[in-house]
């Protein structure tokens, strides 16, 4: 976390090995990847909770995206399929697109060094208005990332890397809309905006207040550093009038946040 937040910060690297000290500098994009706090994301917690990082670094970021892993049987098969045939040797077909890539990488540098588009009035009028309609509503739902003048550079940079790839001089309305499409499915969906069926605010206070019950009912049953069987546990706590899906699911959060772990003969410990 140390060494990214330099060079996003910085624009420096520090290097010290071998009895050599120095610093270099970073010009580039920085494409980076983590995996939840407690390994496995969880629905039911709000995104910036099962992130280990602070919020001067995931601000930092233009886009951020939520890569889950959703279990859909064609698409599994379709992987397996491919996993299968580069290990036995089958050769397959690549799909060409549009463009080869040599084409490609020569198009994208010939826009970067050529093209330098600039915002139009009626753009610049539709990014202002849009920021501030976003900063509202984050405020209002009390969002953990912060929205700053960082995610409007963010928006503005996507918005000119629209026009730069149609050879356009202007940034217009159509570029700032696709830019901020992009923030809202990225970013803005990562800080739990417009989120639908995802996390607890889609469960009543009712739910809510069983799920809590749930899990009270498992520190009761186990006792730390007791032992016992899952499904053993989640009988008992369908007997005591708790819904045997909120059972499993209070059981499933208690193992991601590490204070259940699960044992061999599919039993789970709480720690001591």
């Amino acid at each position: 976390r140390v060494a990214i937040h330099e060079a996003m910060e910085q624009q420096t690297i520090s290097i010290a090995k071998a009895g050599i000290t120095t610093m270099l500098n970073t010009r580039c994009s920085v494409l980076a990847a983590a995996n939840p706090r407690f390994g496995t994301y969880d629905d039911l917690t709000n995104t910036v909770d099962q992130m280990d990082f602070e919020t001067t670094i995931l601000s930092r970021f233009d886009m951020i995206f939520l890569v889950k892993d959703v279990r859909d049987p064609e698409r599994d098969y379709m992987l397996c399929k491919h996993m299968v045939g580069l290990h036995s040797g089958q050769v397959q077909d690549t799909p060409e697109g549009p463009l080869p890539v040599l084409e490609l990488r020569k198009y994208l540098s010939y826009c970067r060094s050529r093209c330098e588009p600039r915002v139009t009035a009626e753009a610049a009028e539709t990014l202002k208005n849009h920021y501030v309609s976003i900063r509202q509503q984050m405020k209002a739902q009390k969002v953990s990332v912060p929205i700053t003048v960082r995610q409007l550079e963010a928006i503005i940079r996507i918005s000119e890397s629209l026009a730069k790839m149609e050879l356009c001089d202007d940034v217009d309305n159509s570029h700032v809309d696709e830019a901020l499409r992009l923030f809202n499915v990225s970013t803005g969906d990562m800080a739990n905006k417009d989120r639908g069926e995802v996390g607890l605010d889609n469960y009543d206070e009712a739910q809510k207040e069983q799920l809590r019950m749930a899990e009270e009912q498992v520190r009761r049953l186990v006792p730390r550093g007791g032992r016992k069987n899952k499904f053993t546990l989640g009988q008992a706590l369908v007997q005591t009038g708790i819904d045997e899906r909120m059972a499993n699911r209070a059981i499933a959060i208690l193992l991601r946040s590490g204070e259940l772990v699960e044992r061999a003969n599919q039993t789970v410990q709480r720690e001591a």
